[in-house]
């Protein structure tokens, strides 16, 4: 069937909740895995802007 893929179609087992929302089967959770890359780069950008910052006082 053509359409929108829905979160009832697909059997999540286990007891991580992670596997829910981080997979590749919806677009939810493909999501969810590029916002999560994308958070933690900047993260790490701001992380060594900072750092460089204090070695320069």
């Amino acid at each position: 069937m053509a359409g929108p893929e829905s979160d009832s179609q697909y059997q999540f087992t286990g007891t991580l909740k992670k596997k829910k929302y981080f997979n590749s089967y919806t677009l939810n959770g493909r999501k969810n895995y590029v916002l999560a890359t994308y958070g933690g780069s900047a993260l790490l950008i701001l992380y060594f802007k900072a750092r460089s910052k204090k070695l320069q006082q």
